[in-house]
């Protein structure tokens, strides 16, 4: 009978204590930080900035996490290069907030992209990829440096052959795929399964919309009404504050700074395309200089000040500027905690790196 009485005691006090832990539980983001976007604080729900036109960073665990494992590995994968030296990560840091901090990317034999490379942090919120948009998805994006000559400068069927011919990696496409054929579509599933968890949620600006009022200065406060007011929340907002909508580079004053680049137009051919581009994502933009398509300003004030004058019509005090400079650094987040995989190694079967 004592052992009963103990039994249910002891019973009442696991939940009493489970219970009273519980909202400390959820404050905290509810899982140990795995490293796909659980990387703490809840979204705060009815918080009373909830109708603003920049929304938090939403934070999901629902996971493949085989997937997310293989399409890690083949992010950092240089053998999908034809050199087997470059990987996505070469051009997309996520050292340096997902992006290569250069005017364009280094590829194939040092030549030089045509254009920025834009970060690959947060990219799951584009309404498509790429500047022009020429890919409607992750999936579509991931096929394109692979066999473009400019960067990984193989192709899809040197790329499958070289996984092919290495056990791991049939292995583990056979386990998530269900097939030891692998092809170009599942590879490409699987890095962009991997690049939809790289986000970063809990920025200071994301705890202050979901109403921890410290988070952010008063200067910063400002900073965000000016943006509002001016007239930038127009084409920035959403949960990347931006990424959603094609603009045209020069609405009010023809941008002249780089007029070779044509932009949505070398997909869409329509001559109204001229000089569009998607609206790049601001998430983390203090670490992701140069700015713009052509990389012609290497600080925040500097394309704070081209976009007022070029987009809006508007010309900014340096004090407006600096506000709107401080506000826009407060949408830097949590970067995605990234252990670096251990790749298999290659078999007799192989295809050799090829420099040339």
């Amino acid at each position: 009978m004592k052992i009963m009485e103990f039994t249910a005691i002891s019973c009442f006090l696991a939940f009493v204590v489970i219970n009273g832990a519980m909202p400390a539980f959820s404050t905290a983001g509810g899982l140990i930080d795995m490293g796909y976007g659980s990387r703490g604080g809840s979204m705060g729900a009815g918080s009373a900035r909830s109708q603003e036109p920049i929304r938090p960073i939403p934070i999901s665990f629902d996971w493949d996490i085989a997937k997310i494992e293989l399409g890690k590995k083949l992010f950092f994968e240089p053998r999908l290069s034809k050199s087997g030296w470059i990987s996505c990560n070469s051009c997309h840091n996520l050292s340096t907030g997902g992006s290569d901090n250069l005017t364009s990317s280094i590829g194939h034999k040092w030549m030089f992209g045509p254009i920025n490379a834009p970060t690959v942090l947060n990219a799951k919120f584009n309404l498509a990829q790429f500047w022009d948009g020429r890919a409607k998805d992750l999936k579509e994006q991931a096929k394109g440096p692979i066999a473009n000559p400019m960067e990984m400068a193989s192709n899809h069927e040197l790329a499958v052959s070289v996984l092919q011919s290495i056990p791991e990696y049939v292995q583990w496409f056979i386990e998530i795929y269900g097939d030891a054929k692998i092809n170009i579509d599942n590879v490409a599933d699987a890095i962009a399964a991997f690049e939809e968890t790289l986000t970063t949620p809990n920025s200071r600006f994301d705890s202050w919309l979901n109403g921890y009022d410290e988070k952010i200065s008063e200067s910063e406060k400002e900073g965000y009404n000016l943006f509002k007011d001016k007239g930038c929340i127009n084409c920035h907002n959403g949960f990347g504050a931006g990424g959603n909508s094609f603009q045209k580079f020069g609405v009010v004053k023809p941008y002249n700074k780089d007029t070779q680049t044509l932009g949505r137009y070398n997909v869409t051919k329509n001559e109204e395309d001229k000089y569009v581009f998607k609206v790049p994502l601001l998430r983390n933009i203090a670490l992701t200089a140069p700015y713009f398509h052509d990389a012609s300003a290497w600080n925040l004030s500097e394309a704070v000040n081209v976009m007022a004058e070029y987009q809006l019509g508007v010309t900014l005090t340096d004090d407006e500027t600096g506000k709107i400079v401080a506000f826009l650094r407060t949408l830097t987040g949590d970067q995605p905690s990234i252990i670096f995989p251990m790749l298999p190694p290659s078999t007799a079967n192989t295809p050799k790196p090829d420099r040339n």
